[in-house]
Formats: C-alpha cells, structure tokens, sequence
C-alpha cells in the first residue's frame, strides 16, 4: 500500500472476503521499492565484479579476477617469507643446535605447536600433561631419558618397551606384598623386590632405567595412573606391559614418526617443543 494511499479508494482486483476484506492492487511503498531495486543492483554488480555465474563447464571470473583459493595462496606466500629466515637454518642444524640457539628454538617452539597438536595431543595431551596409559611430557620423568637426543630418537623410532607378567610366579600374597611395598615408594623394603628379579630392570633400589624403560618406582608418578592405584599397580605387576604371553597384559606402545611420517626437520622441530615443555633434561 503506498503511503498516502486511502485503502478505502484504492482500485482492488474484485476479490472479496468476509464481506469487506478486499484484495487491493495498491503499489507498495517508495521506501520499499527503493530498497528492492538497490537489492537487485548490488547482487548485478558483484557479480560483475567476482566469480559468481556458472557456466557449463566453469564460471564467470569476474572483473578483478579474485578468489578464496587465489588469496590463501597469496597470504600463505606471505608467512613462508617471513619463517624462511628461521626454516632455511633448521636442515643443517641437529635438534641440539637448534636448542642452544636462543632465538631460533623460540621460533621453533611457536612453529611446532600445530605439529604437536596434531601427531601427540592426542596420547599426551595438548600441553604434554598425559593422560591415563600415556606419558607426562612436562615433568622430568623420563622413561627412557629426557635428553633432547633422546627425545629425538623415541620420536623417530617410537618406543615399545617390555614389562614381563608375573602372574604365574607370584602367590596373591606376594603379589600385594610386592604392589604394596612399590605404592609406599619403597619397593626394595620387601625381599621379594630381590628374590623375584624386580632390581635387575628396575634398579637395586628401584629408581629405574632408562636404558631399558624401565621407570622409577620411588618417586609415586605412575604411567598408568588410576583412583585405586595400589590395585592399578598389582595389575601390571601380575599381566606386565606389553607381554605377548598374556592376554590380559597393559598395552603400551609409541609409534614411530620417523620415515615417511614426518620429515627430519618437523621431528628436530618436535624435539626441542618437547624438551621446552618443561621436563626435558
């Protein structure tokens, strides 16, 4: 209905409702018509202006010639040039290097974020905390050392170490006597740390070794942490870690990333993030 329009003088199309609703042919208001000749304008000339139309086989180009992948590109050109300062040193340099380096490891540290999120956040959580089953990343508890060289080797050859059932040498009693002694974090207290063969992986006063995996049993970070963590701990004690003689024993295995998963300079870069995450040795 326009706007100064009397409805009751308007020209109608004949049809009546309820005895007095017409139907009018009154033209809508100028502000409306306004705005839907604007409407139709500006979807013309950004059509001419980007890529909209299709085609048969492609589309219209538009007069700039521009587009999202056109764009990206360009922007991503952009960021290579200013980390080609930082990622034209890294292929000649070991992960070790890159550490000593004050600046070019700060570099790495924010580069590598993506890395880690995408190939370890999801064993070692996003800040290198763990999570149940998996290491702590952030801590100076290394099962196999916490060197950045060391580091560095797990990454490319992963890690599959080897906890022996004890199942079938142990009575239930020995078997808490010895789960009970190692959640006191004092596991040598009892003779059975001895006469059972414990010390030989795990150290005459059961710290650990490194060398063989085998983690420190005295210090109370438990790899596969649970709410009763004495019976957690009698668990692996009687099934082990990964032993292929018993089927219920604890899965425990990094991949490794070396190879065709991850280039050498994205593992030197994973490296120093790990050390740098605040338990590397």
């Amino acid at each position: 209905m326009s706007d100064k329009s009397n409805p009751y003088d308007a020209p109608d199309t004949g049809h009546v409702w309820d005895e007095s609703l017409r139907e009018l042919t009154n033209q809508p208001p100028k502000w409306w018509m306004l705005g839907f000749h604007v409407s139709w304008i500006l979807v013309l000339a950004y059509g001419l202006i980007y890529p909209m139309w299709p085609m048969v086989n492609t589309h219209t180009k538009g007069m700039t010639g521009w587009t999202s992948i056109k764009e990206y590109k360009e922007d991503l050109q952009a960021i290579e040039a200013k980390r080609a300062k930082y990622e034209d040193q890294l292929p000649g340099k070991s992960a070790a290097a890159i550490l000593a380096d004050d600046e070019l490891s700060n570099y790495v540290v924010r580069s590598a974020k993506v890395l880690f999120g995408d190939n370890c956040a999801a064993c070692h959580g996003t800040g290198g905390q763990g999570n149940p089953g998996f290491p702590v990343l952030a801590d100076d508890d290394w099962l196999f050392g916490g060197s950045i060289d060391k580091i560095e080797e797990s990454i490319i050859n992963g890690r599959n170490g080897m906890m022996p059932a004890h199942g079938n040498q142990l009575s239930d009693t020995e078997a808490n006597e010895l789960a009970d002694a190692v959640a006191a974090g004092n596991p040598s207290s009892t003779p059975l740390f001895q006469q059972k063969g414990c010390f030989a992986c795990h150290g005459m006063e059961g710290t650990g070794n490194p060398m063989l995996g085998a983690p420190d049993l005295t210090d109370s970070i438990w790899r596969f942490a649970a709410k009763d963590q004495r019976e957690s701990i009698k668990y692996t004690i009687v099934h082990g870690v990964n032993d292929p003689q018993d089927p219920q024993t604890r899965p425990a295995e990094m991949p490794k990333f070396g190879g065709t998963k991850l280039n050498d300079t994205d593992i030197k870069k994973l490296a120093v993030y790990v050390h740098k995450l605040g338990g590397g040795q």
